[in-house]
Protein backbone atom coordinates (compact mmCIF):
# COMPACT_ATOMS: atom_id res chain seq x y z
CA UNK A 1 0.00 0.00 0.00
CA UNK A 2 1.46 3.51 -0.77
CA UNK A 3 0.19 6.90 -0.27
CA UNK A 4 2.20 10.46 -0.77
CA UNK A 5 3.35 12.22 2.19
CA UNK A 6 3.99 16.04 2.32
CA UNK A 7 7.46 14.93 4.45
CA UNK A 8 10.08 14.84 2.08
CA UNK A 9 11.38 11.34 2.90
CA UNK A 10 9.75 7.85 2.68
CA UNK A 11 8.08 6.12 5.86
CA UNK A 12 7.22 2.73 5.95
CA UNK A 13 4.85 0.51 8.16
CA UNK A 14 5.20 -3.31 8.11
CA UNK A 15 1.97 -5.51 8.81
CA UNK A 16 3.42 -9.05 9.02
CA UNK A 17 0.79 -11.50 11.04
CA UNK A 18 0.82 -14.84 12.36
CA UNK A 19 -0.85 -16.42 9.58
CA UNK A 20 1.73 -15.44 7.58
CA UNK A 21 4.32 -16.74 9.84
CA UNK A 22 3.49 -18.54 12.74
CA UNK A 23 6.95 -18.32 14.86
CA UNK A 24 8.29 -15.02 15.95
CA UNK A 25 11.38 -16.15 14.56
CA UNK A 26 10.46 -16.06 10.90
CA UNK A 27 8.14 -12.98 11.48
CA UNK A 28 11.48 -11.13 12.47
CA UNK A 29 13.18 -12.53 9.72
CA UNK A 30 10.70 -11.28 6.96
CA UNK A 31 10.90 -8.17 8.81
CA UNK A 32 14.56 -7.70 8.62
CA UNK A 33 14.84 -8.36 5.18
CA UNK A 34 12.23 -5.77 4.20
CA UNK A 35 13.61 -3.16 6.54
CA UNK A 36 17.29 -3.61 5.28
CA UNK A 37 15.21 -3.73 1.36
CA UNK A 38 13.65 -0.46 2.18
CA UNK A 39 17.04 1.34 3.35
CA UNK A 40 18.73 0.42 0.16
CA UNK A 41 16.21 1.52 -1.58
CA UNK A 42 15.11 4.74 -0.32
CA UNK A 43 16.50 7.59 -2.51
CA UNK A 44 14.28 6.79 -5.39
CA UNK A 45 11.15 6.80 -2.55
CA UNK A 46 10.98 9.98 -1.23
CA UNK A 47 7.69 11.31 -0.24
CA UNK A 48 6.16 8.26 0.15
CA UNK A 49 4.40 6.17 2.76
CA UNK A 50 4.67 2.29 1.97
CA UNK A 51 2.97 -0.32 4.00
CA UNK A 52 4.40 -3.44 3.24
CA UNK A 53 1.41 -6.85 4.17
CA UNK A 54 3.16 -10.32 4.24
CA UNK A 55 1.58 -13.30 2.43
CA UNK A 56 2.04 -16.73 3.82
CA UNK A 57 4.43 -17.71 0.79
CA UNK A 58 6.73 -15.22 1.47
CA UNK A 59 8.09 -17.63 4.65
CA UNK A 60 8.88 -19.96 2.77
CA UNK A 61 10.73 -18.16 -0.08
CA UNK A 62 14.69 -17.90 0.47
CA UNK A 63 16.31 -14.43 1.29
CA UNK A 64 17.88 -13.73 -1.99
CA UNK A 65 13.90 -14.98 -3.58
CA UNK A 66 12.64 -11.98 -1.42
CA UNK A 67 15.09 -9.79 -1.84
CA UNK A 68 14.49 -9.92 -5.35
CA UNK A 69 10.77 -9.42 -5.36
CA UNK A 70 10.73 -6.45 -2.71
CA UNK A 71 13.68 -4.78 -5.86
CA UNK A 72 11.23 -5.07 -8.09
CA UNK A 73 8.18 -3.28 -6.27
CA UNK A 74 10.60 -0.69 -4.96
CA UNK A 75 11.17 0.15 -8.94
CA UNK A 76 7.52 -0.09 -9.97
CA UNK A 77 6.82 2.29 -6.85
CA UNK A 78 9.12 4.79 -8.33
CA UNK A 79 7.65 4.56 -11.68
CA UNK A 80 4.52 5.23 -10.42
CA UNK A 81 5.78 7.96 -8.42
CA UNK A 82 7.08 10.00 -11.55
CA UNK A 83 3.74 9.57 -13.33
Amino acid sequence: LVRPNQLGHPRLGLIISKKCAKAAVRRNRLKRLIRESFRHNVEMLNGLDVVVLGKASANHKENSELSGVLKRHWKELERCKRS
